[in-house]
């Protein structure tokens, strides 16, 4: 299965180790080690939110350890920098991911980096233990107060 987002296996940069995936039901297995992830975030390191041309980011002070995700298969703790969506024209597809080939209508990516391991996030990027992204799909539904207050904030970042 190739994304819509790419025309061909080829254009994917990163190769088979890069997004989007399609996540195979069938193929998962159950790891009974696997340590609970635990996540602690502190309101107070939301810094600010901005367009940068094709989305939005929500930015957060990752100068401490105030928000940071601990445990699950990492072997350090992670800060939160960003979270951002993906979401697409239609309700149809909008995931950047897939789950058995489906896709749904948009993505949550919580960006995280191993502040253990490297001094800066850009340093981070570039490594292969640097950056734990939670990914969590969404499905329309009822009314929710929170994703609701970020909306309200969108006609702020209109323009990049």
């Amino acid at each position: 299965l190739v994304h819509p987002l790419w025309q061909s296996p080829l254009t994917i940069p990163g190769g088979t180790r890069q997004s989007p995936i399609n996540i195979q039901w069938r193929d998962s297995v159950y790891d009974p080690f696997l340590k609970p992830l635990k996540i602690n975030y502190d309101p107070a390191t939301c810094l600010h939110i901005w367009n940068n041309g094709y989305s939005f980011l929500v930015e957060f002070d990752d100068s401490t350890d105030r928000s940071i995700i601990v445990g699950g298969p990492l072997e350090n703790q992670y800060r939160l920098k960003q979270f951002h969506f993906h979401w697409g024209a239609i309700n149809e597809w909008g995931s950047e991911h897939t789950v058995d080939s489906k896709f749904y209508p948009a993505e949550l990516h919580l960006v995280h980096w191993n502040a253990v391991v490297y001094p800066t996030f850009e340093e981070a990027v570039m490594e292969g233990n640097g950056l734990a992204v939670i990914g969590v799909f969404l499905k329309l539904g009822a009314h929710h107060e929170g994703l609701q207050t970020l909306v309200d904030a969108l006609p702020a970042v209109k323009h990049k």
